[in-house]
């Protein structure tokens, strides 16, 4: 307990800090509860001390004290004491030791220290599944959505139970937002003071005694705007939490709540007029979806040109290419080197062209619903029109919508995942890389990795191309630090104090690389960004895993010894 209470006053890491914004500190709270278990322990101490002490001194049969535990020591020091003084101690110990106990049993429901009771709960009702979003309201079918008269959370009331069991579970040690990157560039989100302002909130509007206050809205009173809007979704946070302790929920909730009130952010009002219209946010003509695939180099064409699946031209694999594939200049290059991939790996597959619309993930991790249910409802349709047996995209945000957010369409792959397959059983083999002065270093995207645990694939297929150096950034796998690409962070325009990206891109040079591979299009748009405000152009560069499997990959008819970039698949 003193080593405790030091370790909370003195040596005490950054994250135990409260800002003024936040209110007041826990440390108090914190150090009276450590003197009153310190207390139980010196009594209880003292009681069996006094007592094997007197025994002995009685002749009577004594208790074995552990050597070098504080009873024993104890009893070391007081076996001179007087047979009257011991009978003292021995009753005093005993009366210290139980007004304490149930003094502290009385006090713990209002202090800090309530987690030890609700965490055990509030763990044992986490939910299973990461990557997944708690519905609009549990027990209503999509289809009655539009019978509900209130969507989000906008009063303390508006959680669920379970989320209110969280707040009371969270036992205030700062890891969460340790490990947020929104909080780490200076964003005003905790996650960490998502849960105590709605704790102390609870014990301040519903006391034990005395008359309820309840029905205040969340927006304007204890979160700000900003403060929920700066949520990537990356999920590190939750994989910290060592209560399990759920913060996607509760955000997107409150997303979901602004926007029921009209409360949009100016940034995102268009791209999510333009998904309404368009079915991407950028506004673009749903016929050009597919033109990234036209634009494939003559003589690097896949041997069979990418199939349009419109219910005549049948295949068993769906390429899904998501909207800023189809549509940003520099992620086309992602989508042709997956068609090339796929290709050569023998698949049968197309995609869906105009008929595509935006997977929708990020919409509904912005709080938009209906929209997402409209977007959703739409592919579905037509995925299931296609008649295609599997489903393969390179987006992880895609992959985690299809795989987590949509119903009765076919099973979903990462390109990453089909890649690494195909290299554990032998069928693909992949030329050596010429600049060996290249270091590479993998960033493992949000989506793919903490959300749906794709973490040994990527590096498993790095490993394999020869005479490539790979290197590991201080924060990787489940720890991973977010790009700032999350949700429709690519058109909210946050109050930070520097972009996440630029974090990122240093993390790399530390590591010694000085080549970034990534395996999502959202995370290369933020991070070749990032090289370049960082003014590191030249010394960093930014590709995503298709674009180097496509490099590499030993293609049928490719002479390797002549280093010919051409085969009869492309090259």
């Amino acid at each position: 307990m003193v080593v405790a209470a030091v370790r909370r006053l003195v040596f005490k890491p950054a994250r135990y800090a409260v800002p003024a914004k936040y209110g007041k500190s826990h440390t108090p709270d914190a150090v009276f509860l450590l003197g009153l278990i310190a207390i139980l322990m010196v009594a209880d101490s003292m009681f069996s001390a006094s007592n094997a002490t007197r025994h002995l001194q009685q002749n009577q049969p004594v208790e074995t004290l552990a050597v070098f535990s504080l009873p024993w020591m104890l009893k070391a020091a007081i076996g001179a004491m007087p047979l009257a003084t011991l009978w003292a101690l021995n009753v005093g110990a005993y009366l210290v030791h139980e007004l304490t106990f149930y003094f502290l049993l009385c006090y713990r429901p209002f202090g800090i220290q309530f987690h030890v009771e609700t965490s055990l709960f509030s763990v044992y009702f986490a939910k299973l599944e990461r990557g997944t979003l708690k519905p609009v309201r549990w027990g209503v079918p999509d289809e009655s959505l539009d019978q509900v008269k209130s969507f989000g959370v906008k009063t303390f009331e508006d959680f669920t139970w379970k989320h209110m069991l969280d707040f009371y579970s969270c036992a205030d040690c700062g890891r969460c937002a340790d490990n947020c990157p929104a909080n780490a560039v200076g964003r005003p989100l905790s996650p960490r003071f998502i849960t105590i302002k709605a704790r102390d909130y609870a014990f301040q509007h519903y006391p034990v005694l005395g008359k309820a206050h309840n029905h205040k809205p969340l927006i304007g009173n204890i979160y700000s705007e900003d403060e929920i809007w700066s949520c990537t979704t990356c999920g590190a946070c939750e994989e910290e939490c060592p209560l399990l302790v759920e913060y996607i929920d509760k955000i997107v909730d409150l997303r979901r709540g602004m926007i029921d009130d009209g409360n949009v952010p100016q940034s995102l009002q268009k791209p999510l007029k333009a998904l309404e219209s368009r079915g991407n946010p950028y506004g673009k003509m749903e016929k050009k979806r597919g033109d990234w695939a036209k634009a494939i180099p003559p003589g690097s064409q896949p041997t069979n040109a990418v199939k349009l699946l419109d219910g005549k031209s049948g295949a068993d694999t769906l390429y899904f290419v998501d909207s800023i594939t189809s549509y940003d200049d520099r992620m086309q290059a992602i989508g042709r080197a997956t068609a090339r991939i796929l290709e050569c790996l023998g698949k049968n597959f197309g995609i869906l062209g105009a008929t595509e619309k935006d997977s929708g993930h990020e919409v509904r991790r912005f709080g938009e619903e209906m929209l997402f249910m409209a977007l959703r409802d739409h592919n579905t349709e037509v995925i299931k029109a296609a008649g295609v047996q599997r489903i393969v995209t390179a987006d992880p945000h895609a992959y985690n919508a299809l795989k987590h957010d949509y119903k009765d369409v076919p099973p979903v792959e990462h390109i990453v995942q089909v890649v690494a397959r195909e290299v554990r059983d032998g069928n693909v083999r992949f030329n050596p890389v010429e600049d060996k002065d290249r270091v590479y270093a993998y960033h493992d995207p949000c989506y793919l990795g903490r959300h749906n645990q794709v973490y040994d694939d990527p590096r498993d297929v790095l490993d394999s191309i020869p005479g490539l150096t790979r290197v590991e950034m201080q924060r990787s796998r489940d720890r991973s630090f977010c790009c700032g690409g999350g949700g429709l962070m690519l058109f909210y325009e946050p109050k930070e104090d520097q972009r996440m990206g630029m974090l990122r891109v240093r993390m790399a040079a530390e590591a010694g690389a000085n080549v970034i591979v990534t395996a999502c299009p959202f995370c290369m748009v933020n991070i070749e960004d990032a090289i370049k405000v960082a003014g590191m152009e030249g010394k960093m560069s930014v590709m995503d895993l298709t674009e180097l499997v496509d490099r590499h990959l030993v293609r049928e008819g490719t002479e390797k010894t002549e280093k010919l970039e051409a085969a009869t698949c492309g090259g």
